[in-house]
């Protein structure tokens, strides 16, 4: 659906630019925008490599076991259908730490992941599970301590201070973050005090 809408706008815009004798300006438009998003990607590559290569270190030094077994407890609160030596919370405590150090493309495999292994928990069955939903809202709501791709792109452009959305972007994650999980908890209960 938002494909056809994109697709709608971008031929409402052209036909327009025809008929208003604005079509060079689109064609410059198109090829300026195509160049800058090249040069955007080639520089958030590198952030994401440094990143991803920062956590692989973390990963081989016993960092992230380290953090897994410090949230852990928190974790298996949030999470009480998975059993607590389960493969699904070590993918959803991987991706929760990317995502803390803003590293969505990176997080999204283990995101998958986890997803994967809690339909194997809820047999395979094609409905979301109460630990999906709950996954998905931390997805979404996403506490970000490092927005290092926001970073990145802020220094393409050249601002003066690119870290200075640091305590802003980690507030308001954290208020989104309690936000998602007390209407989750909110609906849940809600729901089970319907079927009782």
């Amino acid at each position: 659906m938002i494909n056809w809408i994109w697709i709608c706008m971008a031929a409402i815009g052209i036909i327009y630019a025809m008929f208003s004798g604005n079509m060079e300006a689109v064609n410059e438009a198109i090829f300026e925008s195509a160049a800058q998003a090249v040069t955007l990607a080639i520089g958030l590559i590198s952030i994401l490599v440094f990143w991803l290569g920062m956590m692989r270190i973390a990963e081989e030094a016993g960092i992230l076991r380290g953090l897994a077994k410090l949230f852990r407890p928190i974790i298996s609160k949030i999470f009480p259908e998975i059993p607590k030596d389960h493969p699904a919370l070590g993918y959803i405590l991987s991706n929760l730490t990317a995502n803390m150090f803003g590293l969505g493309n990176a997080a999204t495999p283990l995101g998958i992941k986890a997803m994967e292994e809690m339909k194997k928990l809820h047999n395979n069955s094609d409905t979301a599970s109460r630990s999906m939903i709950t996954f998905l809202i931390l997805n979404t709501t996403g506490l970000t301590l490092i927005p290092t791709t926001v970073i990145g792109i802020r220094m393409q452009y050249e601002s003066a201070s690119p870290t200075e959305i640091v305590g802003v972007t980690l507030l308001v994650t954290g208020i989104g973050t309690i936000a998602g999980l007390a209407i989750d908890r909110l609906f849940y209960y809600k729901s089970t005090w319907r079927k009782s």
